[in-house]
C-alpha cells in the first residue's frame, strides 16, 4: 500500500444523489416517515438535509426511470484544492469535468470524476448556508436523522481504491477486514477524513455499485422509534436489517431500503479517531462480531443487492464486474 502523495484537504463525506423512479413516494418516505428536512424542491429533484447540518442537502432525490446512485460528493475547503484533484485525476487519465455554480441547486463550482473504479464523485467547496436546527426541538420527527455520516462503497478491487484514498487523497484508515491465511488480501477499509470511524468504506464485492449511504441519528432510542414508526406506517418491508451492533465501527443500527430499493443505514455510536497515532483495529473476515457484534445472522439481500452507479460520461449504469477475491465469510458461502 502506498504512502500518500499528496493529501488533499478533504473536510468530510458531503451529499449523495440518489435515483429514484417515484419522486412523491421517495419524498414520502424519507420526509414524511423519516423526518429528514425539505430544503427544496423541483418537478425532478428534492434536496434533503439532517437536523444538525448548516448547509443546502445531504441527500438528493432525481426522478430517474432506473433507481441507483447518480453520484456521491466529498467536501474539500476551498477552490484550489478541486484543481488540484482535477490535476492528480487528469495524471492518472480519468475523466472528469467541471459542474458550474447552481447546476446542483445550493452548490458552487464542483468537479465531477468517474474514478478507475467506475464510481461517480464529485468533490465541491461550497454550499450555500440553511438554518442549523439542531435545538428546534418542536421540529423533531421521525427518525430524527442527523447528518450525513458515511458510504460504503462494494467493488472488485478494495487494495487499488485503498491506495487512491490513502495514497492519493490522504484519508486515514480506522479499521480494516483481510482474509485468513499467511498472506492474507485486503477485503474491507473503513477510512475517515473527520474524526469519526469513517467518511468512505471499501468493501470487496461485484461492483462498481454502492451498498449503502449512513445517517447519523443522536441515540438509540431514535433507531428504536423509527423501527416502530417504519412498522406502524406500513412500511414493515423496508427493515432489512437490525437494530442490531456492529462490531466495526461499533455502531448501533439499522438498514432500511427506500421504495425504489435504495439503501441507507441509520447509525449512531461510534467512536472519536483524532489520534496522529492510531493504529487501524483488525478484523478477520470469517469472524462473525465483524459485522454483528452479537452473532445475529445476516440476510441474503444486504449481501446481493447493492446501488448502481451512473456514469457521468453517458448517463449509464456501470458494467459490473466480479470481485477479484471471493466476496463473503466461509460461515455465509452458501449465501447467494
Amino acid at each position: 500500500m502506498k504512502r500518500a502523495e499528496r493529501g488533499f484537504d478533504v473536510v468530510k463525506a458531503g451529499h449523495i444523489e440518489f435515483l429514484v423512479t417515484d419522486l412523491a413516494e421517495a419524498r414520502k418516505f424519507y420526509a414524511e416517515t423519516l423526518g429528514f428536512v425539505v430544503t427544496e424542491s423541483d418537478r425532478t429533484h428534492v434536496y434533503l438535509r439532517g437536523l444538525e447540518d448548516r448547509h443546502h442537502h445531504c441527500l438528493m432525490l432525481t426522478k430517474s426511470d432506473t433507481p441507483g446512485v447518480g453520484h456521491f460528493a466529498f467536501r474539500v475547503t476551498d477552490e484550489s484544492e478541486l484543481r488540484a484533484v482535477e490535476k492528480m485525476v487528469k495524471g492518472r487519465g480519468w475523466y472528469s469535468r467541471w459542474v458550474d455554480p447552481g447546476e446542483e441547486s445550493g452548490q458552487g463550482r464542483a468537479l465531477m470524476v468517474e474514478d478507475g473504479f467506475g464510481f461517480p464523485v464529485e468533490f465541491y467547496a461550497r454550499m450555500a448556508p440553511e438554518e442549523w436546527l439542531l435545538q428546534k426541538y418542536q421540529d423533531y420527527r421521525g427518525a430524527k436523522v442527523m447528518r450525513l455520516d458515511h458510504f460504503n462503497i462494494m467493488l472488485p478491487d478494495v487494495a487499488s481504491a485503498y491506495d487512491w484514498y490513502v495514497g492519493g487523497l490522504g484519508f486515514g484508515c480506522t479499521e480494516i477486514t483481510e482474509t485468513e491465511g499467511r498472506r492474507p488480501d485486503l477485503w474491507a477499509a473503513w477510512l475517515r477524513r473527520k474524526h469519526t470511524c469513517h467518511d468512505i468504506a471499501l468493501t470487496t464485492g461485484k461492483g462498481p455499485r454502492v451498498h449503502h449511504a449512513g445517517f447519523t441519528v443522536s441515540d438509540r432510542a431514535s433507531i428504536m422509534d423509527a423501527a416502530d414508526l417504519l412498522a406502524a406506517s406500513r412500511y414493515l418491508k423496508s427493515m432489512e436489517r437490525g437494530p442490531g451492533r456492529h462490531g466495526v465501527s461499533n455502531a448501533f443500527f439499522l438498514y432500511l431500503r427506500d421504495p425504489d430499493g435504495n439503501r441507507i443505514e441509520l447509525y449512531t455510536g461510534d467512536y472519536i479517531s483524532a489520534d496522529p497515532d492510531w493504529v487501524p483495529i483488525r478484523w478477520k473476515l470469517n469472524d462473525p462480531r465483524r459485522q454483528t457484534f452479537w452473532g445475529a445472522p445476516t440476510p441474503k439481500s444486504w449481501f446481493n443487492e447493492a446501488m448502481m452507479v451512473r456514469s457521468p460520461r453517458n448517463g449509464e449504469f456501470r458494467k459490473i464486474l466480479a470481485p477479484k477475491i471471493r466476496d463473503r465469510p466461509d460461515y455465509l458461502l452458501s449465501v447467494r
